[in-house]
């Protein structure tokens, strides 16, 4: 009476997506290449350290409510959330800082130690994205777009919240000091875009981040993924780790199962990658099978890429608990524009950086031995499609983040650092299978954006769906977590279950979760 349905990757597309499915009572089976569950969101654990992969900031956790909810489950006794105050501390090249949070009054004290002009600016430029909200994420992020008519029908109202704008441009007509600017329009790169052409639609990550908080995981981002693996379990899921996937068997129109590295074929009802997609087209899936929308030219020539990362995981034996330092931090550089079209643009390696750096154990110390603090330190770089050979230039870009680091946030960071693990562009290509070694799969400008982005299902294929950075919406928690909810839907419209199969599927393993 039910269904088989095969995901390949376990990001948090491909949970969120299994959990769905599997509560309304069809027989899922995720593949996983690694050792561990997570996609990106993987654990390293080091020493007693356990150091996130990342997502680290965590948007929109009623989303996560609603996967439990459908299951017939309460989130909280799986996954233990903590709201953090301030979001971000911010600080500008001379180190003197911004924090922000979800208070419009504190926002804007702190706008005044900046330039008291922009205070109303600031109110200004929030009226607007909370329409922007509404469309964009409200009534948009979980819709599909597998048609031009679906995008036709919300042209006129993109036009009119003037989407056509980069978020740089579209926040500049608000707000008129140089660093406030770029506090309020960086938040395309959380999600792998250029702030100077990424579609001011994104300017509502910040009106979300004011809605519903920013949130830490207690126990890491990896908590996250235990909870909602422990929840497919109980639903009859079934997980297949350091399993690699070499083939989507395709006949016609229709995606019959997959074949393993190993030569074993697992067949389905249907399919879904939260695998890279262009990854997915290109390696898994035969060229003669596929159209020119999903061709090798679109996917190795035409298409625009995110900016990959230089991830540096450490940890040391000295807490600093009493740096200038919160939880989330961002430490830009001094130049804004300039340095991200070097990343984006011109694809060269800068001498100077912009940061992101992550301080967990100030919120919860369990992530390190005690009396020792974990950390990491993101940089944006170009992905692979620069001249920049990552085997030789790792190691010098590494000192000088970590020389900066000593000698402006963390005293004698080098000689108190007793565990360290460090990715690069490489890593996102040959571990995590992203096509350019992108950090978050298509970069998000208008023309790769609903219709134009890679769809939800295949055009090739009536039965392969796609979940994760790479499809509509896009990169971010709340992105990938809409991707499945858009993917659940589009199965069971096309597929649907007796109303039997989902009562049986919850009442036979309600016991089990409680």
């Amino acid at each position: 009476m039910s269904k088989k349905v095969i995901i390949i990757g376990s990001g948090f597309g491909g949970l969120g997506v299994a959990a769905r499915l599997a509560a309304q009572g069809y027989d899922v089976e995720i593949f996983e290449k690694r050792d561990k569950l997570g996609g990106r969101a993987y654990v390293y654990e080091m020493d007693g350290f356990k150091f996130d992969g990342g997502p680290t900031v965590v948007t929109a956790p009623f989303m996560f409510d609603d996967i439990f909810e459908l299951a017939g489950r309460k989130r909280e006794d799986y996954i233990e959330f903590t709201a953090l105050d301030p979001f971000y501390r911010i600080f500008n090249h001379e180190g003197r800082r911004f924090d922000y949070n979800d208070d419009p009054d504190f926002i804007k004290s702190e706008i005044e130690k900046w330039n008291p002009a922009d205070k109303q600016g600031y109110d200004d430029f929030m009226a607007t994205t909370k329409a922007i909200f509404e469309k964009g994420f409200v009534q948009l992020a979980d819709k599909p777009f597998l048609s031009v008519g679906d995008m036709l029908k919300v042209a006129p109202d993109l036009i009119k919240l003037q989407s056509y704008k980069s978020v740089y441009s579209y926040v500049s007509q608000f707000i008129e000091n140089d660093f406030l600017r770029q506090v309020f329009s960086f938040h395309p790169l959380l999600i792998g875009g250029n702030p100077f052409d990424s579609s001011s639609i994104y300017a509502m990550i910040h009106y979300l981040e004011r809605e519903w908080g920013i949130h830490f995981a207690m126990g890491g981002t990896g908590a996250i993924v235990n909870g909602m693996a422990k929840l497919i379990e109980e639903l009859g899921g079934v997980f297949h780790l350091n399993t690699e996937v070499a083939e989507i068997l395709v006949n016609g129109r229709s995606a019959t199962g997959i074949r393993l590295a190993d030569g074993t074929v697992h067949t389905a009802d249907h399919v879904i990658s939260n695998a890279d997609v262009p990854w997915t087209y290109l390696n898994l899936i035969p060229s003669k099978a596929r159209g020119m929308r999903n061709s090798d030219t679109r996917y190795k020539k035409l298409t625009k890429y995110s900016m990959s990362l230089v991830v540096i995981y450490f940890g040391t034996k000295k807490r600093y608990l009493d740096s200038e330092l919160a939880h989330h931090n961002i430490i830009l550089g001094p130049r804004y524009k300039h340095l991200l079209s070097d990343i984006f643009n011109k694809k060269i390696l800068a001498e100077d950086f912009s940061l992101y750096l992550h301080m967990p154990t100030i919120t919860d110390p369990s992530l390190a031995p005690e009396g020792h603090e974990a950390f990491y330190v993101l940089s944006p770089v170009p992905h692979l499609g620069a001249d920049i050979d990552w085997t030789k230039a790792a190691k010098p870009y590494r000192d000088a983040i970590m020389q900066f680091l000593e000698d402006n946030y963390l005293p004698d960071l080098q000689e108190n650092i007793v565990v360290e693990h460090m990715i690069d562009p490489i890593h996102f290509r040959d571990e995590l299978n992203s096509e350019m070694g992108a950090a978050f799969s298509i970069q998000p400008v208008l023309t790769q954006s609903a219709w134009f982005r890679p769809h939800n299902r295949s055009e090739d294929f009536d039965n392969l769906y796609f979940v994760g950075a790479g499809t509509h919406p896009g990169a971010g928690l709340p992105g990938v977590l809409s991707s499945s909810k858009i993917a659940e839907d589009l199965i069971i419209n096309s597929d649907p279950l007796p109303a039997s199969a989902r009562e049986e599927r919850l009442n036979g393993q309600l016991a089990i979760g409680h």
